[in-house]
């Protein structure tokens, strides 16, 4: 393999795999990020034994462990708390990796520090944002405008990686004419709260149907013997989608305990949960279309740049992880760079494609829908609402279709050799 340089235009979950996986493999990178000083922010993110796999052959395995919850069970439930369908996850389930519950902003803190250690403080830019790329059969230029004093740099390697989210600049110069995210039509409320652990404190359980539900999950344990529960609250609304910068505002918790104040399970006060909450932010459902080509000569993307998708399943934050060491074992089998990207585009974009489009059809929780619809309020028995093989199959073809089963995760090759 010959020496290459790669511009990482994005520090978010994938662009950090990214930077940790082409060090590992020995190829050059440096990494750009828009945001001047990143903080620890965000709520939950849960990280499938697929994309936990990868972390620990980057060597991060040990500080997943004690930072997140390894989560053993998902529980899909009605809006009464009934019990729709029960599966277990990750070591429980069979992987040979966890499935891990973890809070996002200490996701990217660890990934950041690693990076930094491994690549140097010198290779990691902050307060950079990418205003314009240019290409030849040689090279990539990329422009960034520096946020602080409003100067431009023109920076150069062989590749530009676009991992820089939704809003994604290089996507952007890719697809003028695209536009703005598209929007589900539905709004989430989400926060992060210290609180006694419910169940036996390692369970996923969401709970509601297709316009109203919630999500809930331990994300990290405390000191005192509770744990810091994420939860969101996602409603169906009939106001259009809020302007970029009104993303992740805050709200009042009387506006959403107005809509989920009945929501109190055997197992689990969700109102409680949402009054003892410090801050609430509201952000919309989005994603994009699936697109023809991530690909474009000496110029990808990545994660959310690429495939950016409902949060259904738990998908979005483990596919950037796997597109990162999908994309760097191309780079270290391919000698002609162009044809590595190719390749990588080959093999993850219509994948993707197909799980941006499922996810609007509710994914694997799609069982929750059906039970709605059939048992509005309640039932005795689940079997006599939605039969186990039904159920069976609309979880199943989801995990296959993603490439999350066990036996594809536990037997397949490694991407990278360590």
């Amino acid at each position: 393999m010959k020496h290459l340089e790669v511009i990482v235009a994005g520090g978010g979950i994938g662009g950090l795999s990214l930077a940790l996986s082409l060090h590992q493999a020995g190829i050059a990178v440096r990494v750009y990020e828009a945001v001047r000083d990143p903080a620890p922010l965000g709520v939950g993110i849960n990280l499938q034994p697929a994309a936990v796999r990868e972390l620990t052959e980057l060597e991060l395995g040990d500080v997943l462990a004690v930072t997140g919850i390894a989560t053993q069970r998902l529980n899909l439930c009605n809006k009464f708390g009934q019990l729709i369908h029960a599966e277990r996850r990750g070591l429980e389930a069979g992987y040979r990796w966890p499935q891990y519950s973890i809070h996002r902003g200490k996701l990217q803190r660890l990934l950041l520090q690693a990076v930094r250690e491994r690549i140097g403080d010198q290779n990691v830019r902050t307060g950079l944002r990418l205003v314009r790329f240019e290409q030849d059969e040689n090279r990539v230029k990329a422009r960034f405008a520096d946020r602080q004093s409003g100067s431009d740099q023109v920076e150069e390697a062989d590749i530009l990686v676009g991992a820089d989210g939704i809003h994604s600049g290089v996507r952007q110069q890719l697809f003028p004419g695209e536009g703005a995210p598209r929007f589900a039509g539905q709004a989430l409320w989400r926060a992060a709260v210290e609180a006694e652990s419910f169940l036996d404190g390692k369970t996923m359980v969401i709970a509601g149907h297709f316009h109203q539900r919630v999500i809930v999950y331990p994300i990290a344990r405390r000191r005192s013997g509770k744990v810091l529960i994420n939860w969101i609250c996602q409603k169906t609304v009939t106001n259009q989608a809020p302007p970029r910068e009104d993303w992740n505002r805050r709200v009042a918790k009387e506006e959403v305990l107005s809509a989920f104040g009945g929501w109190k399970f055997p197992w689990l006060d969700l109102p409680a949960l949402i009054d003892q909450s410090p801050d609430i932010y509201e952000f919309p459902l989005v994603d994009r279309d699936p697109v023809a080509a991530w690909s474009f000569g000496r110029v990808t993307l990545l994660g959310d740049a690429a495939h950016p998708m409902q949060p259904i399943g738990g998908q979005a934050g483990s596919q950037a992880v796997l597109d990162s060491r999908v994309l760097t074992r191309a780079l270290v089998e391919t000698d002609d760079v162009v044809a590595a990207l190719g390749r990588y585009d080959a093999e993850r974009r219509p994948m993707m494609n197909d799980i941006i489009l499922r996810n609007r059809n509710f994914g694997p929780e799609a069982a929750m829908q059906i039970a709605e619809e059939r048992a509005p309020n309640g039932f005795v028995c689940i079997d006599d609402v939605i039969s186990r093989q039904e159920l069976d199959a609309i979880v199943g073809s989801f995990a296959k279709a993603a490439g999350l089963d066990v036996e594809t995760v536990n037997h397949r090759p490694s991407y990278v050799s360590r």
